[in-house]
């Protein structure tokens, strides 16, 4: 189900029967409907149809497990919620949305109907648009935490953002993708296609985001400004700020006498830094070559539509880019929060009120608290 308009990219001729649902829309950018490639079959297909599912079901369990965890060890420990964490907690609401509510859907689509859609067209625009506001979320929420890690490094003497204003920077983490991804919701459409090249009866329902024909100008503009302001301008300010922090970690002398714990501390925030450049370079590796192949199809149509697999080589490559959200919560919720430590400590409550009931739940996680974490200090990101 593809967030951008793929119209062109429908694999089948289309029996005049059916025009009825494309009469508005340009299919093939000229390409004669004897030509157009029915990629939905064929070896390419069958194996891109078992990659796709072990990546949406890999999302399922890394993300929803992983955020759900880091998100119910936020809500309980009031330690943990500092600046940071209230940032990554915007990613992580976001990739856990995605797992529980879009995930489903996609396993259906893709891999149990096999690019049908049968669910409708409100949930078929609702996905469309989940998914869109996910992705804008998740790169808002990253650039925020590379100023936020900018600031704390490269600036300490400067006052830490107040909470008031965190609190409407996370709004904006949130509004702006509301409003961007409309289209995304706005335009949806199901439209009806023939399974094969024999049978004229048989068809599937294909969900995707299509702009009318005469609206193509319209829409090749509207994806240029997201693709600046959601992807081009936040990866050169996340670059630009991670680049100061490593010059400010790694080749400016700190002054005066370096104690032990200083050192130490130097050690992890240099550890901290490589984690988020190591998440950036993902970002940029998993989302480039989604961006590239949309601007390649989208406004050089007739090299990709005449392709047979090139529908199957986009879903792979979207795929590719929904993993992106798993190593986001691997290195953000697993690695850098004590989210397990923390855990433990939940379910170690758990287990002593079980057995033993005169103490309440709060004198157990009293005593828990007083346990002392070595690499406490070493994985926050604070």
């Amino acid at each position: 189900m593809a967030e951008l308009n793929i119209s062109h990219l429908l694999t089948a001729p289309f029996p005049d029967k059916l025009d009825y649902n494309i009469d508005n829309y340009d299919v093939d950018y000229g390409i004669p409907p004897d030509e157009i490639p029915d990629t939905t079959q064929g070896l390419a297909f069958y194996v891109a149809t078992i990659i796709i599912g072990v990546v949406l079901a890999c999302i399922m369990l890394v993300c929803g497990l992983g955020n759900f965890i880091f998100i119910a060890t936020l809500t309980r420990y009031k330690k943990l919620r500092n600046l940071t964490n209230l940032l990554i907690a915007n990613l992580a609401i976001s990739d856990f949305l995605v797992a529980v509510v879009c995930c489903p859907f996609l396993v259906d689509y893709y891999v149990v109907k096999q690019l049908s859609w049968d669910h409708g067209l409100v949930l078929c625009a609702s996905v469309n648009y989940l998914r869109t506001v996910s992705l804008y979320v998740s790169t808002n929420a990253l650039l925020a935490i590379a100023v936020d890690r900018y600031m704390a490094i490269v600036h300490p003497l400067k006052p830490r953002m107040k909470y008031e204003t965190a609190y409407c920077l996370i709004t904006g983490v949130w509004i702006i993708p509301i409003l961007i991804s409309i289209p995304s919701a706005y335009f949806a459409s199901e439209t009806m296609y023939p399974h094969g090249r024999i049978t004229t009866t048989a068809h599937k329902v294909f969900c995707a985001q299509i702009w009318p024909v005469d609206q193509q100008a319209y829409y090749r503009s509207y994806f240029l400004l997201v693709f600046a302001i959601e992807f081009v301008g936040p990866v050169v300010v996340m670059a630009m700020c991670y680049t100061q922090i490593s010059r400010e970690l790694w080749f400016k002398n700190v002054p005066g006498f370096q104690t032990e714990q200083i050192r130490k501390r130097l050690r992890c925030r240099r550890k901290t830094v490589m984690v988020l450049i190591g998440i950036l370079m993902a970002y940029i590796l998993c989302w480039a070559p989604y961006y590239g192949f949309t601007i390649l199809r989208d406004f050089h149509p007739t090299l990709i539509s005449r392709e047979k697999n090139s529908l199957v080589v986009f879903y792979i490559i979207e795929c590719l880019a929904m993993s992106n959200s798993m190593i986001n919560t691997i290195c953000f919720v697993s690695v850098k929060n004590n989210t397990v430590t923390y855990l433990k400590k939940i379910v170690l409550v758990r287990w002593r009120s079980t057995y033993a009931p005169t103490r309440t739940a709060d004198e157990l996680d009293l005593r828990t608290s007083a346990f002392k974490h070595s690499a406490c200090h070493c994985t926050s990101l604070t």
